[in-house]
Order: C-alpha cells, then structure tokens, then sequence
C-alpha cells in the first residue's frame, strides 16, 4: 500500500491549518527504516508543532507526532529486517521530519529502538516521549544519590503526561510522592497513581520572596520551570537534587546561588530528544523489566487521527490529564 493517512499541518496566508489527508510513500523523507506506525501519543510538543511554532517545527507542510511504534517495512539496515517490531522517540522525528501521526514514517537507523521484550507497542505508546523522559529523571536523581530514604519527592505539573508517569513510576519503585497541580478536579486521579500529598500551585509558590525555604524535599522532577523550580530547589534537603525537564510555565529561573553552596544540592538538566541511542534503549529496557508500569490503562486516554484536532486544542488549553494515546492500526 502507497498511501496512508496522516495529519498535515499547512502553513497559509491567515496562519496554520491542519486536516486528515491521504498521502504516498513518495511525500516521505529518505531514510534507512520504513515503518508501518501502529500507535502514537499525544505531547505538549506534538500540539506546539501542529500550531506551527517556529520553535519546533519550521518546515510546512509537515506530519507531527516525536513517537511512533509499529512494525518494520523496509530496512536496508542490518540491524532491522521486516515485521520487526519497533519505535521512535525524539530525534526530529515530529518536528521536521514527517512523524507518528502518519501512518508511515521513514527515518534513520540510528533513531530506531527495538521494541524491548516484556513491552507491546501500545504499551510503549502509553509511556512515550513523556514516560521515557520522567524515567531518565527518576534515573538521573538516583545516580545523584536520591533514594527511598531521602524523603518525599516532588512532581509538578503532576497531571501531565511527564508529571503523571514520574508519580506512578516513582510510587511503584517505592518512594513517597507529593504532586503539584492547578487542577483540583484531578486529586483523585493523581492519588491513584500514588501520590500521598497534593499541593496546588499557589502552594508550590509560596515564599517565593525568599532566599531559602525549609527543608522538605529528598528531590524533585520539575516539569513547569519559572519560579515554581526554582522554589522547589529553594526546599530541597542537604545535598539532594531537582531534575529539570520542561518550561510549560516559563524557560526563566528567578533564584540566587544560596540554595547551592548552603545546602549542597544540584540542578540537573534532563534532554530525551538528542540523547545517544544507547541510553535511550538502556532506559527502554528498564521500563519494560524492573521499571515496568502497572495498569497503564489509568494513564491513557484513547485517541485516533479522527480526534487529534479537538485533542491538540485540549492539551493546549491545559485540558488533558495522563498520556494521549493514538491508535493508527
């Protein structure tokens, strides 16, 4: 089959317009690895770049989506024969390059993971983008000394795809999860993933005219940035860590160096876009063994390409919780 549906996203005289379109093999870049895509999620990213922001996407018209999982069509890489079951995260893949919510994509070799055993491709679709960054900083955090005796551990923006597996993963590894969130319909949700102590955002805010707050947090997965991070470094315990991953309410960090050289703790940055291979299919196989997510039903939403325009207008206006998954089989 040559064709195959996908969201374009078109850029116009009067702005950007996105529809389902039928397009053929030909409309997609060179690449090593063809791929029948049979599962996608929905990402904050995927939404900014079906908006046409020039921050992550420039070339239109263009096929959003930073994760794709189906099965191998072509291969001329050694690695990859057909029928092999794999998946796609981060790269450019979604952001120039045409991605996951397509039926087909074609992409380097070097982009690809094999699907670990222990992990169908819904499931890898469930985590995503969003599962595999909140692993690498629950992964990061751990190799900066956290551990379960450090005390409660912060998560903000908890109902957020990032926010929503960072507590579910956290909790089932055994650590005392408190979560940030503006929505206060949600608690019980974010109870269910084991959160113990939920905080609002004007919490998360408060003392924000100080230097140093008390000592509260064994350490922190920050999805929002602003002055939400930089207060929650401000209460982090001696000598622990805050990983930074995203700047949903702002790339600004308003702090002072005391919190640093007074309580010994660490700021750590966390990429899962152009992270080496290696790593990537390291965390893979962490999720998909002793990192295993149970029930990730409760975390996802079922989507088709039919409901990704009323969907990205959702994410946008901050009206989804948990992952967006895309079923394109």
């Amino acid at each position: 089959m040559s064709s195959f549906r996908a969201l374009l996203v078109e850029k116009t005289d009067a702005g950007f317009t996105r529809q389902l379109v039928e397009r053929e093999l030909d409309d997609l870049p060179e690449g090593d690895v063809l791929i029948d895509v049979r599962y996608s999620s929905l990402n904050y990213k995927d939404a900014l770049s079906a908006t046409g922001n020039p921050g992550v996407s420039r070339n239109f018209p263009h096929t959003p989506g930073i994760d794709a999982a189906g099965l191998v069509l072509e291969s001329t890489v050694a690695e990859f024969s057909h029928g092999d079951e794999v998946l796609v995260t981060g790269y450019d893949l979604g952001m120039n390059t045409c991605g996951g919510f397509g039926q087909r994509v074609r992409v380097p070799g070097g982009w690809v993971v094999p699907l670990p055993s222990g992990l169908s491709l819904r499931d890898s679709m469930v985590i995503g983008t969003a599962g595999l960054t909140a692993a690498l900083c629950i992964h990061k955090l751990e190799e900066a000394g956290m551990n379960t005796d450090s005390g409660a551990i912060l998560v903000t923006g908890a109902t957020g795809g990032v926010g929503s597996v960072a507590v579910k993963l956290l909790s089932q590894l055994g650590y005392e999860v408190a979560a940030v969130t503006g929505k206060a319909d949600q608690h019980e949700f974010l109870e269910r993933l084991g959160a113990t102590r939920i905080l609002s955002r004007e919490d998360a805010r408060q003392g924000a005219e100080r230097a140093l707050l008390k000592e509260t947090w064994g350490g922190a997965i920050d999805t929002v940035g602003g002055e939400i991070l930089f207060n929650t470094v401000k209460g982090l315990r001696y000598g622990c860590s805050l990983a930074a991953c995203g700047l949903v309410d702002s790339p600004d960090i308003p702090g002072n160096v005391l919190p640093f050289i007074l309580r010994n703790v660490n700021l750590l940055g966390i990429d899962s876009v152009e992270l080496k291979l290696a790593r990537k299919i390291e965390i893979w196989e962490k999720l998909a063994g002793p990192w295993q997510l149970q029930d990730l039903s409760e975390l996802a939403e079922p989507l088709s390409l039919d409901d990704l325009d009323t969907a990205i207008d959702r994410i946008l206006a901050g009206e989804m919780v948990g992952r967006g998954l895309i079923d394109l089989s």
